[in-house]
């Protein structure tokens, strides 16, 4: 039986609570947005409630970035400090866990990401993390990797190291004890 892919009542009244006290202690990672537009945008999603309860879960501390007038969307990135500690020591992709021989990771971020039903951030999602506050500064996180770099067999992952927001790369196989992902999830 596939997992459940709603919240009860409880669980939804709990994450909305969450929610909003993140949103409330940090407002400058949403400046002129106010929580009841919000919160209804939520209610009326319990596919992306679901979501966001499972970022939050895997430590990924969810909060709303920016809202896209246009489509309406509130963008949520994962802000925990550090890279989301129930999604770290994952390869980049399937292609690159299925091509090791040994030790291979519990999991690989890409098929993570979709699982929670959300997207890994893109280098520039990254760096606009990085402007609102200092994130990775003791871990690293695989970023969305372009194809051809992918094709070549690499990946690549972001950190802030000497307040400076750097981008690597590494063996989409690869895989550490202090590297993870976050995710966006539009709403």
């Amino acid at each position: 039986m596939p997992p459940q892919k709603s919240l009860s009542s409880q669980q939804t009244k709990q994450l909305l609570a969450t929610l909003k006290s993140r949103f409330e202690k940090h407002p400058y990672r949403h400046k002129g947005l106010a929580w009841p537009s919000i919160q209804a945008k939520l209610e009326s999603s319990p596919a992306k409630l679901w979501t966001l309860s499972e970022m939050e879960r895997t430590g990924g501390e969810p909060d709303v970035i920016t809202h896209n007038k246009p489509t309406g969307e509130f963008l949520f990135f994962d802000c925990s400090t550090e890279s989301p500690k129930g999604r770290r020591s994952f390869c980049y992709d399937r292609a690159a866990w299925q091509s090791r021989k040994e030790a291979k990771p519990k999991n690989n971020a890409i098929d993570a990401a979709a699982a929670l039903g959300a997207d890994i951030l893109t280098e520039a999602q990254y760096r606009d993390l990085q402007q609102l506050e200092p994130i990775d500064t003791k871990t690293s996180s695989w970023i969305a990797t372009p194809a051809r770099i992918r094709q070549l067999g690499g990946a690549l992952f972001c950190d802030r190291r000497f307040d400076t927001v750097f981008t690597y790369h590494n063996g989409a196989e690869s895989y550490y004890a202090a590297r993870g992902f976050r995710c966006s999830l539009k709403v």
